[in-house]
């Protein structure tokens, strides 16, 4: 009763604070303090794996029963390697070679299906082969490691050649560009940029201005498609085209297209194309390429 009035008196507490005082504080003391007794505690237990051991090796049994190209050990078949063409092998001599059931099974509905394999890495697009077994059996595989470009160019070339069926190279869209062995999206989308600022192609010898297409794309774009003999490109007209849309042309320069607007406004209108050789220094080569591109009326 003492240790409570002086409680009581010391924080000014009431009778029923001081009781309370009393039962928090040793409360707070066996909180604070049980947590790292129990883990000393239990430091010096000896420690029991049987239990952990025992899970991780029911799951280790399980993975190995439900490997992907692996039998079962009383289904499992003596394994020769042989040299074998995934084309024409039966699904015995699949099977022969390691491949389980339901893989041998998957290549041969692949190929009833009208699916071939051009070359080894194809059989790794199987649902279930995996890489250790396709690295086991790869060197018996009678078919090549890859495609050569020159071959697979040649072929698609010669493709084209026996085509009859042509598509205009004015309006083709970028899926019929990229149709065409060696153009991507990138340079699909760039002949079609430069086609629309251009104002249309009036010769396939124009493709060489393409930047990214080397001769021999364009050998196989120029067979694949035509140009109507009777096609007119868009054109800019000299007496009223700004000096933005005059630059935006592939054939004329920002400086050129500034003079020309210059001209304009201080000598009046354009009668000809010969009035180009006033304002800036050009050749008839170039005159002529730009000529088609531009009206004066």
């Amino acid at each position: 009763m003492n240790f409570t009035r002086w409680i009581s008196n010391f924080f000014g507490f009431s009778r029923s604070q001081s009781n309370g005082f009393l039962i928090l504080v040793p409360s707070l003391f066996l909180i604070i303090f049980s947590l790292p007794v129990y883990h000393w505690w239990q430091s010096r237990q000896s420690p029991d794996f049987s239990y952990e051991q025992a899970r991780l090796d029911s799951l280790a049994a399980r993975w190995n029963q439900t490997e992907i190209n692996n039998l079962p050990d009383d289904e499992q078949l003596p394994i020769t390697y042989f040299p074998f063409d995934p084309n024409t092998a039966t699904a015995d001599e699949l099977q022969a070679l390691g491949f389980s059931p339901c893989l041998s099974r998957r290549l041969v509905n692949y190929r009833e299906a009208g699916g071939t394999f051009k070359i080894k890495a194809d059989l790794l697009k199987l649902y279930g082969m995996n890489s250790k077994f396709f690295n086991t059996i790869s060197s018996f595989i009678l078919l090549p490691d890859k495609l050569e470009k020159a071959e697979t160019a040649a072929r698609t070339e010669s493709q084209l050649e026996r085509s009859e069926i042509k598509f205009d190279l004015n309006r083709a869209d970028t899926t019929l560009l990229k149709s065409i062995y060696g153009i991507g999206p990138k340079l699909a989308n760039r002949i079609v940029n430069f086609r629309e600022s251009l104002g249309g192609f009036l010769k396939h010898d124009q493709l060489y201005e393409v930047y990214g297409l080397d001769s021999i794309v364009i050998n196989r774009l120029t067979i694949a498609s035509f140009i109507q003999p009777d096609f007119y490109p868009r054109t800019l007209n000299l007496n009223t085209a700004t000096e933005q849309q005059l630059e935006t042309h592939p054939y004329i320069s920002r400086r050129m297209a500034k003079a020309i607007v210059t001209y304009r406004f201080q000598y009046g209108r354009y009668q000809s194309i010969d009035d180009l050789y006033k304002i800036i220094t050009v050749d008839d080569a170039m005159l002529a390429k730009l000529k088609p591109y531009l009206e004066f009326d």
